[in-house]
């Protein structure tokens, strides 16, 4: 990582934390009340091959003592009321400003992957991984939707695996290494905007969605 990508990385972090922390201490007033603990759902991933970190992300899922994979559509059931529209809003990233902050993270790369697949495409990481994993990124806002309803597809946790394994881990790797090419300060500024930009105007379509599904 570049010493200016760093010091936009800590300095954006910064100054929204300063600017989300009183809402975001109300959503996690509103959480604790209507889905109680615990509020924080915390996992391994590897921001580089061998170099594991715990990513932060709020809670959206009920708890499960196996919790093992991506989640697919053998996992939609568990997948709260509040937890969809915490993930559409990308609210359960919040937390990741603490990554980006500890420098596990960037807000611009490859989303950061589990263990099982960096250790099952080894030579294919230690390209991706280049890049210091992203909150958001090329991928992440050119694959991301297709991705899901490719997941949602599955039955099983085996067909889950399987389906990620060989028909969106090639695709993404593509795209992140495609970043890796073109990647700059102005570059990662604008898809931080286009990521902002994809949120506020799903937030702005709902209500119309709401109606024409009626």
């Amino acid at each position: 990582m570049t010493p200016g990508k760093r010091l936009l990385d800590v300095t954006v972090a910064l100054l929204l934390i300063l600017l989300l922390a009183l809402p975001f201490g109300i959503l996690l007033l509103v959480l604790l009340i209507v889905e109680g603990r615990p509020l924080f759902y915390v996992a391994e991933r590897m921001k580089a091959p061998g170099q594991p970190f715990d990513l932060w992300k709020l809670r959206t899922m009920k708890a499960a003592a196996q919790n093992a994979g991506v989640s697919g559509g053998d996992k939609s059931n568990r997948v709260t009321r509040t937890g969809r529209v915490l993930r559409r809003a990308r609210l359960d990233e919040i937390p990741q400003l603490w990554n980006v902050l500890r420098g596990d993270m960037s807000f611009v790369g490859p989303r950061p992957p589990l263990r099982l697949y960096v250790e099952r495409h080894p030579e294919l990481y230690a390209r991706v991984l280049r890049n210091r994993p992203g909150i958001t990124g090329l991928a992440s806002l050119h694959f991301h939707r297709h991705e899901e309803w490719i997941l949602a597809q599955c039955r099983t946790a085996a067909e889950t695996d399987r389906a990620y394994s060989r028909r969106c881990i090639p695709r993404k790797a593509y795209m992140d290494l495609l970043y890796q090419e073109k990647r700059s300060l102005c570059f990662d500024l604008a898809l931080m905007f286009q990521t902002v930009a994809r949120v506020l105007l799903w937030r702005n379509r709902q209500p119309f969605a709401n109606r024409r599904s009626r």
